[in-house]
């Protein structure tokens, strides 16, 4: 993928064009508001004249689409490279609210082939970025929710079909898990 230079008002706009996708792929009720109260927060902060131009040039560089809807208005999405782009913005920034507890495991599992050992490797660094537990080379626990994220981020590196992600109410390693997480 190219190295892409957007100024921040076209970086904000991807982003929340994204949040309209996480919305759609978030359950709880209250991360909806979160995302929602966030993406209106940022939409207020953009100059509505910047918008416009910020826009048209993302237009152009075919990393959103346009339709033009039968009551006259005009809706814009991410194109998948667009998609991409604002993954990209948004990644290292990510992170995993650490909730009350509510007895669940998230573990992600994987296996990768090695002719994406770069991507693998990029996995491993986010998974431990984000707080998760190595419990075997590709095998991670966290104990908070975070479904979404992981989501985001195999949907980003395509590598779906090589991503298991289970939900689990009992572990047998429970006790050291608990104490490394600070939850006991």
């Amino acid at each position: 993928m190219a190295n892409y230079n957007y100024n921040s008002i076209q970086k904000k706009i991807l982003l929340l064009l994204l949040g309209g996708l996480v919305l759609s792929l978030t359950r709880s009720p209250r991360d909806y508001f979160k995302i929602v109260k966030g993406i209106h927060t940022e939409w207020e902060k953009i100059n509505r004249r910047s918008l416009m131009r910020s826009i048209k040039n993302l237009y152009h560089s075919k990393l959103i689409q346009q339709k033009d809807n039968k009551d006259g208005t005009v809706t814009f999405t991410l194109s998948k490279e667009g998609k991409k782009v604002a993954l990209i913005y948004d990644m290292e920034k990510m992170i995993i609210l650490k909730t009350k507890w509510d007895k669940k495991w998230r573990i992600v599992m994987f296996d990768i082939p090695e002719r994406l050992k770069k991507v693998r490797d990029t996995l491993r660094y986010q998974l431990k970025r984000l707080g998760f537990i190595e419990l075997q080379r590709s095998v991670f626990v966290l104990p908070f929710e975070c479904e979404n994220e992981i989501e985001y981020i195999i949907e980003f590196y395509d590598i779906k079909k090589h991503v298991r992600f289970v939900e689990a109410y009992r572990i047998d390693n429970a006790l050291e898990l608990k104490y490394k997480f600070h939850l006991t």
